[in-house]
């Protein structure tokens, strides 16, 4: 078959139907019905000499080829989504960026990293946030243009991502200063039943903090366990318990003095990574970010 056999529209009422999982849905979102978007697959299969689905019940199950066809249709439909979101507001002179960041990430490391464009009057930001594979998902189906993320992505040849490294921060004990202002505590081991606030377990440095109060038979007292680091920030600010955190998620109240540094764990270290895909559309604006001086 040549490519110029071959029908693009069939294979989006199939990318549709795969992504659904199921007939009546993806046909109510293409609004068109079941049986004309059936004839389209069987269409499409017979062009290809190949079952795309299996039936199980109601649902539809993607074949081996259908997996394979579906691995095409995601770079074709997603980079076109990519081309109408460049085109939008190209001809009044503005470039979208579009930026995915996990749940557990600090928003004042993310508003650091994203400040050189702030002030720029041509520059149009689209911000997310949620857990990491969601936001993979969208950046392979090109939705995304970068996710920023607090732990690095494994190589993976079927889906090939691009993960680098922008820096790391020691993670800190924070207290309020009226109550912690006098106090220098060692860490782990004056921390034996002292009222802490940490991360969620989903965070890259709580099973490094577990470990370490673990091995020196420590156990503080556990107040509140937090994955959005913007509410552990106000805990910190709030409560009067000690919070374990990087620094830049407190930094305002750190240089006002409403917080105060109580113990240091320099071996503990929280890394923060860019993640784009290996074959992306370059946008000049995320190439100056990602540049070594990029995000300083």
């Amino acid at each position: 078959m040549k490519l110029e056999q071959f029908n693009f529209h069939h294979l989006l009422y199939f990318w549709r139907v795969a992504k659904h999982g199921h007939l009546t849905r993806a046909a109510e979102a293409l609004n068109t019905s079941q049986s004309a978007l059936s004839a389209q697959i069987r269409q499409l299969e017979e062009r290809l000499g190949e079952p795309l689905f299996n039936r199980e019940g109601r649902r539809l199950v993607l074949t081996e080829t259908g997996h394979l066809v579906l691995s095409y249709a995601e770079n074709i439909f997603g980079l076109g989504q990519e081309l109408l979101g460049r085109l939008e507001g190209r001809d009044q002179g503005i470039t979208r960026l579009r930026v995915g960041s996990v749940a557990t990430l600090s928003r004042n490391y993310q508003e650091n990293w994203i400040r050189p464009l702030l002030a720029d009057p041509a520059v149009v930001l689209t911000l997310e946030s949620g857990p990491l594979e969601g936001l993979l998902e969208r950046l392979t189906q090109h939705q995304l243009d970068v996710v920023l993320a607090n732990e690095a992505v494994p190589a993976d040849p079927e889906r090939p991502l691009y993960c680098k490294f922008l820096g790391s921060q020691a993670v800190s004990l924070v207290g309020p200063a009226g109550r912690w202002a006098a106090d220098v505590l060692r860490v782990p081991q004056d921390l034996d039943g002292v009222e802490i606030a940490l991360p969620g377990p989903r965070h890259a440095v709580r099973a490094q903090f577990d470990a370490l109060c673990a091995s020196a038979g420590i156990r503080p007292r556990l107040r509140a366990e937090v994955d959005d680091m913007a509410m552990l920030r106000l805990i910190a600010r709030d409560s009067g318990w000690l919070t374990l955190l990087p620094g830049v998620v407190v930094q305002d109240e750190l240089r006002s003095g409403a917080l105060v540094v109580v113990g240091q764990l320099a071996d503990l270290q929280e890394r923060f990574y860019a993640i784009t895909t290996v074959h992306r559309h370059r946008i000049e604006m995320l190439e100056r970010l990602l540049s070594p001086a990029g995000g300083k």
